[in-house]
């Protein structure tokens, strides 16, 4: 319940922020959001700007579940030009199985984002991404698993009118007392038409305690209502047995308008 009084909280804050209007002398920064594909970009969000990334996801016929729905919030702050930190959670899962339904909250995770490399010309910008769990849930996962924690090397480049975001993931997985490798590589592409979007993926990921692989191929458009709040949706299909093998979802990205603290040389101003 917390968790979900959290979400509720954030929510009515950004939605709050919306009636401010900007002033010329402060324009409000574009959003930089990580939906609606599973790769995040290796860049950051605007510093000193809170963003969220808010979302549903129903999901039908995995290896846990036949039904599932969920939501998702994560909360973004850069608080450095090289540095983000993250939050995500889910504050409600709903599934089905055997015709038994439960509702729990889901897992939390908090992470870390740095920057090493900022791109240039035909060079990509390069990342590091650290996630650590921080509350464990009863609810079912989806094909890709839950980790203890996880690392991330984060690749975006612009190719010929065409945005590139590429991950390289290893995660630890545990069951019991049985701790496992898990990798990931993920691969998504997208392509600006006037104010929407259209994004196309393919993902993979190992599952340790199956033996298996869970492979799936992502489709999304999203549409830019203003530069710093954008929605979505689109749908997921796996590829593999052990694959979830359905999951739509809609949601938004809404980066509040103002900032949380000023630069220094705009202080002496």
């Amino acid at each position: 319940m917390k968790v979900v009084a959290i979400f509720l909280f954030t929510m009515f804050c950004a939605f709050a922020q919306l009636s401010f209007a900007q002033s010329a002398t402060n324009p409000v920064p574009a959003a930089n959001s990580g939906r609606p594909t599973i790769s995040p970009p290796a860049t950051l969000t605007p510093v000193g700007y809170l963003q969220f990334e808010n979302g549903t996801l129903f999901a039908e016929h995995s290896t846990e579940f036949s039904r599932r729905f969920g939501t998702s919030q994560v909360t973004k702050l850069t608080v450095l030009p090289r540095l983000e930190l993250f939050l995500q959670s889910e504050p409600l899962a709903i599934s089905n199985s055997e015709a038994k339904t439960a509702i729990h909250e889901g897992e939390v995770f908090a992470g870390a984002q740095g920057i090493l490399f900022y791109g240039a010309d035909s060079r990509p910008t390069v990342s590091l991404s650290y996630i650590r769990r921080v509350h464990v849930s009863a609810a079912p996962e989806l094909d890709i698993g839950t980790f203890q924690q996880s690392g991330i090397i984060l690749l975006s480049d612009d190719v010929h009118g065409f945005h590139v975001d590429t991950n390289g993931i290893v995660a630890e997985q545990i069951e019991g007392a049985a701790r496992r490798a898990q990798f990931g590589q993920t691969f998504s592409i997208s392509h600006p038409l006037g104010h929407f979007t259209i994004s196309a993926e393919i993902w993979h990921f190992s599952q340790p305690f199956l033996h298996r692989n869970a492979v799936g191929n992502l489709w999304a458009v999203s549409y830019s209502v203003h530069k710093n709040l954008v929605v979505d949706a689109g749908f997921d299909h796996g590829l593999t047995k052990t694959s979830t093998q359905w999951e739509t979802f809609v949601g938004f990205t809404y980066l509040l308008p103002h900032r949380l603290w000023m630069d220094h040389h705009l202080k002496q101003r």
